[in-house]
This record gives structure tokens, sequence and C-alpha cells, in this order.
């Protein structure tokens, strides 16, 4: 009796993602998508290691986080989380009541989109400490700073603003600068996952640390990392920056919910088909909060 329990227990338990992804029917899709079985190799090795390594991934559905990973593969994008390039960040989508991986474009995945267009010269993104600004002339787009030189002195200096650019191979130049005022007015604005006042509180010590699992979002967790990101968005978009396939692709689907169709397509589900909430520790922990966040492409 017992030995029957115990297999009908393991026939009902969830197949994990390694699991899936090594089932012949994954197996033929990702052939069929990349091709070359080197390529599956290390795709089929780099997406298993994240997800490994990221426990509220392996609660999500399988279909959602390959079809994410084939589209950071399609971008060339690296899914580790040290390099930044592009993020599986786990959801609770309330409509269908499953847990759905996220596809999110990291700052450095802009950097390296906009750079193979082989017609950007230089671009960055970079935090203004406090004490370096001297003056940026919004009508000539020209800033006049004095970086602090020591290293960890300026890590440890609080941030006053952010500064991005970009010249391209033929003279072009475009520049922007926002304070860190800006910087949360716009994302306390465009971003259902991120309140100023709650930032503000973070940063003043009066959230209690057991409720910090509240405040999951990355505008929380790396608010200069999310505000670099932003400031390329605005250059991209705005700025006049060109736009190759990929860079066209990736900007569309960032932070968006994918599926892999029956014919091994990656496809967008539209944003009104998706409820979710947000995870309370994106990348490392597996419960889910009750805030709901809607998915704005303008939010970051």
């Amino acid at each position: 009796m017992s030995n029957s329990k115990t297999l009908a227990s393991g026939e009902n338990k969830k197949p994990t993602f390694s699991m899936m992804i090594n089932s012949d029917g994954y197996k033929k899709m990702i052939n069929n998508t990349l091709g070359d079985p080197n390529r599956c190799k290390r795709f089929v090795a780099s997406i298993t290691s994240a997800v490994a390594n990221t426990p509220a991934l392996q609660d999500c559905q399988s279909s959602s986080i390959l079809a994410g990973a084939l589209l950071g593969e399609s971008l060339n994008l690296s899914p580790s989380p040290q390099l930044g390039q592009f993020y599986l960040v786990p959801f609770n989508d309330k409509k269908a009541g499953v847990k759905k991986a996220q596809f999110i474009l990291g700052y450095k995945g802009y950097l390296q989109l906009v750079m193979r267009s082989g017609q950007v010269k230089k671009i960055n993104a970079v935090e203004i400490k406090e004490g370096e600004l001297i003056k940026f002339d919004p009508l000539n787009e020209e800033i006049e700073c004095r970086l602090i030189e020591d290293w960890n002195e300026r890590e440890a200096t609080e941030t006053i603003g952010y500064y991005a650019f970009f010249e391209l191979t033929n003279g072009f130049r475009k520049a922007i600068y926002w304070s860190k005022e800006q910087m949360m007015s716009h994302a306390d604005k465009y971003s259902m996952a991120f309140s100023r006042q709650a930032y503000i509180n973070i940063q003043e010590g009066k959230i209690p640390e057991m409720d910090m699992w509240k405040y999951s979002s990355f505008w929380y967790k790396n608010f200069d990392d999310m505000a670099k990101k932003t400031m390329l968005r605005q250059l991209i978009s705005k700025g006049g920056c060109p736009m190759s396939t990929e860079m066209m692709t990736a900007y569309e689907k960032d932070n968006s919910f994918n599926e892999v169709d029956d014919n091994g397509d990656v496809i967008t589900v539209p944003e009104n088909n998706v409820e979710v909430t947000t995870d309370p520790a994106q990348l490392t922990q597996p419960e889910a909060t009750d805030i709901v966040e809607s998915v704005n492409l303008d939010d970051i």
C-alpha cells in the first residue's frame, strides 16, 4: 500500500523544467528552431543552468520559459544573470492560475544590440554622483562633470542623476540628462510596480525587514540599472538612434509574455490576456505577492 501511494504521488508530480527541455518534443522543437546541434546543446545547457539557479522560475510554465529563452537566443543574448543582458522573471498569471516567465531586456542587452548596428561609434548610460555635476546644457546637450576618481568612494556616493548619449559614425550625437527626481517621477507614473513614497521609505529604513518581500520590483532592487535602461530606451525611441531588426524586435518584446505555438514559433501573448502579480523576490524566492502589475512597455 505504501509503495502504491508513493508511486501515485510520483506520477502526479509536476515535471521539472530540466525534464521537459530534455523531452523528445522539446528537443525536436529546439532543433527545428536553432538548427545547429552544437548551438542546441549550448542553449539547453545555459537555460537549464539559469533555471536551476533561479528557484522561482522552476514553478513557471515550461513553455513560457522556453519561449523567453528562445527569444533571447534569437537576439544572440545570454540568459546569465551575471551578464545582465536579459532576464526571465517569474510572475503569476491570475487569469490562467499559473506562473509564467516574462522576458525582460537588461540595459546591457540594449547596449549590445545598439552596437551591432555598425552605425554607432559610442553609446553609454551612467550614474552621476553627488558633487560631480557642474552643469548640463539641454540646448546643446553638453555636460560638464568632475568625476570622482576613486572607484570605491564613487560607488559609496549617492546618485543624483543619469546621463546617456550616443554618437554615430557620421558624427551625429544625442545626449540626455535626468535628475534622480525626474527618474523617480517617471517610474512612479509609468510603473505600477513602483511607488515613489515606498522607495523613499525603504531608503530611510522605514520598511520593516519582514515586509521587504512586498517590494520586489527591479526598481526597488536595483534602481540605478533600471534608470540606465530607461535612459537608453528614451534615446533609442526618441533620439534617432539607428534600430536594426534585432533592436526593433527586442524593443517591442521587452517586458512581454511569450509562448511556443504548435509550430514551434515564439508568439507574444497580448497584454489584456494576462493579469499578473509580481513575485516577491523575482530572481530568488518562489513565493508571490498580491500586488498587481500592469505590463506596460513605457514603464521602464
